[in-house]
């Protein structure tokens, strides 16, 4: 039923926007190469046709139709997609959520056992349980009625929310809203990192934003995202500098000082280190793909 409904939108590869506008749809005809990206906000992710695999630091992630994927903060990522064909093509969708909503819902909801201390990782994948795949069904068919989206389509977000809360996914969430929490406190820093990183950055510094101790802040940060600030911090700067050397043509040693390097050589070990190739070569890859 759902990749009937998916397949019917995303008719062509790549992604699709649609009426709701937190909801996105995807579509590949054939598998991918690894590609580092960065998966961005919160947001409850899923395969419905097909199968795709997610690299976090060194953890491994696969999932496919019957699973459903959460992410909590912008992490960096390498995905692609491991089950694909013209025939049988990847289908998945993405809906962004709310941490407002899920805030005020986490407060309303009473829970059978206490939130634990310790923070969990900002992305699991967990089974897609039948109350959940029916309100993701019914947000999709509501496409089917357009002058009924602005009424109805919020309501279905809010149970996908509540489901959420109450499910295998609802510990992370509930860390992620939970005021003064560790994973509240590591998703501060990541706000105030997506807006300062081309800066000249220590991570003490990071920790005292935090009110952590450094040993302390960087024990939870990598709890939550897999890696350390450092890495973080690293991975923003060079997806950033391979978006602006996609879209503004300008070459990598410009890019990277433009990201906050002031070495040409540690930039071009590090992009060569996470993209698989050097700067010039890996721009021209993607170009030629691309065609």
């Amino acid at each position: 039923m759902l990749a009937r409904l998916v397949g019917d939108i995303a008719r062509t590869d790549g992604e699709h926007s649609v009426q709701i506008p937190a909801l996105m749809m995807y579509r590949c005809s054939a598998v991918t190469d690894p590609m580092p990206c960065i998966y961005y906000g919160l947001g409850l992710a899923m395969t419905v046709q097909g199968c795709k695999r997610v690299t976090l630091s060194d953890e491994i992630f696969s999932y496919g139709p019957g699973q459903s994927l959460v992410t909590s903060l912008d992490l960096p990522v390498v995905s692609y997609v491991t089950s694909a064909s013209s025939a049988e093509p990847y289908l998945g969708l993405r809906l962004e959520l709310d941490a407002r909503a899920i805030a005020q819902l986490a407060a309303e909801m009473d829970f059978s056992s206490p939130l634990q201390t310790v923070p969990s990782r900002a992305l699991s994948i967990v089974t897609l349980e039948e109350g959940l795949l029916d309100a993701l069904i019914r947000l999709v068919r509501l496409l089917e009625e357009p002058q009924l989206i602005p009424l109805v389509a919020p309501l279905i977000q809010q149970e996908i929310i509540v489901r959420l809360l109450g499910g295998e996914h609802g510990p992370s969430l509930r860390h992620l809203v939970a005021v003064g929490s560790p994973s509240q406190q590591v998703a501060k820093v990541i706000a105030w990192l997506k807006q300062h990183y081309t800066e000249n950055i220590a991570m003490d510094d990071l920790a005292i934003k935090a009110h952590m101790s450094p040993s302390t802040f960087r024990q939870h940060f990598r709890v939550v995202t897999g890696m350390s600030p450092l890495q973080y911090l690293k991975n923003l700067r060079l997806q950033d500098a391979r978006q602006l050397m996609l879209n503004e043509d300008i070459d990598a040693g410009s890019a990277a000082l433009r990201v906050g390097y002031e070495s040409a050589s540690q930039f071009s070990r590090e992009y060569t280190r996470l993209f698989g190739a050097p700067p010039l070569r890996d721009i021209k890859r993607v170009r030629l793909a691309s065609l």
